[in-house]
């Protein structure tokens, strides 16, 4: 007998528009996220899941073709590159 799961407190609808809003915005899914009162980690879950069911490399940042990981690991290299140079910036200013 599997598991037993506990009910999604989310509707399918609810999930399908957290997506679409985070697909058509400019908004950062962290600021998605905290509109809508969920998890981060929750939203991209149901991106890849929706990327899956459609076949497509769908994308959740406005349509740069990057994925929800892509994305999340651009950031992490900008943010340590934004670290680097403001290191520079004020060893030699």
């Amino acid at each position: 007998m599997p598991p037993l799961r506990r009910p999604s407190k989310y509707t399918d609808e609810f999930r399908r528009d957290a997506v679409d809003l985070l697909r058509s915005s400019q908004w950062p899914i962290n600021q998605v996220t905290r509109e809508l009162g969920m998890s981060q980690q929750t939203l991209r879950n149901w991106v890849r899941a929706a990327e899956r069911q459609t076949g497509a490399a769908a994308t959740a940042s406005g349509g740069d073709g990057l994925s929800v990981a892509d994305t999340d690991a651009e950031i992490a290299r900008l943010r340590r590159e934004n670290a680097e140079l403001r290191q520079v910036d004020h060893v030699g200013g």
